[in-house]
């Protein structure tokens, strides 16, 4: 089941979190950070436990983000991260977002959710407001891809 989430998940959002950041697939976000922007994140949840999440970010009238999806080992493979990044492209629909992007390093799987491939200087609003504080700016090797939801 795919639900806004709860200020009750920040904990389960924070591990899954720093699971991915120590394999180097994400950046960290504190606990602290987590609770400011608990309303941008969607859990999905089976029996109870968080599986996977993902938040949407607005970055400005036209733009929005897809970041920190991260699905639970035992879920990988079975649409939970799909299902996930499909209910961030719904609000955005509903809040009239025309474009949203996602920094990966996983091209195929946001390939086959209709995203395609762009520089990262078509995202000014990101580079200066988020990169610009991240320890592998100017060198990151993550791919930037967007879609019209």
């Amino acid at each position: 089941m795919i639900r806004k989430a709860r200020i009750a998940d920040a904990q389960a959002i924070h591990k899954l979190l720093s699971e991915y950041a120590g394999e180097g697939k994400m950046l960290s976000r504190s606990l602290p950070e987590i609770y400011q922007v608990i309303r941008s994140f969607y859990v999905y949840e089976e029996q109870g436990v968080v599986v996977g999440i993902v938040s949407l970010q607005v970055w400005w009238a036209d733009l929005a983000e897809v970041r920190s999806l991260a699905v639970s080992s035992s879920q990988s493979g079975k649409g939970c991260g799909r299902q996930l990044v499909q209910a961030c492209l719904e609000e955005a629909r509903e809040l009239g977002i025309s474009r949203v992007f996602a920094l990966t390093y996983q091209q195929d799987f946001f390939s086959r959710l209709g995203f395609s491939v762009i520089e990262k200087s078509e995202l000014p609003q990101k580079i200066w407001g988020d990169c610009v504080k991240c320890p592998k700016f100017p060198d990151c090797d993550e791919i930037a891809m967007a879609c019209h939801p």
